[in-house]
């Protein structure tokens, strides 16, 4: 019956393997990888919420804007932390200046 169970060979006591450690090629890939998450998602998404920024702040009555439900109109008022919207003839909303997500060219809501 000792082909279901391998007989154990003893081995002759030798030195201690050394623990892998923090190798060249570690470092290597750990900054590769750094280098990737850096290019890959943190510069565009620190251009994009710059530009967001930029757009937030030049808002002015008069633009024609689009929030991120989907919702076009025209600028009325501006404050500190919302702006208001004429969607329609004398229909006013009110929103967040965080939901404006891009600026429309002037005539844009005529020609629709």
């Amino acid at each position: 019956m000792s082909f279901f169970i391998s007989s154990a060979m003893a081995q002759d006591a030798g030195t201690a393997a050394a623990p892998a450690g923090f190798d060249a090629m570690s470092l290597i890939f750990l900054v590769g990888f750094v280098v990737i998450f850096y290019l890959m998602i943190w510069r565009p998404q620190a251009k994009r919420a710059k530009e967001h920024k930029a757009l937030i702040g030049g808002l002015s009555a008069g633009d024609e804007v689009v929030t991120n439900g989907g919702i076009l109109g025209k600028v009325k008022k501006v404050t500190d932390e919302f702006i208001v919207l004429e969607v329609g003839q004398g229909q006013e909303l009110k929103f967040q200046k965080g939901a404006v997500v891009a600026a429309l060219p002037k005539g844009t809501l005529k020609a629709i």
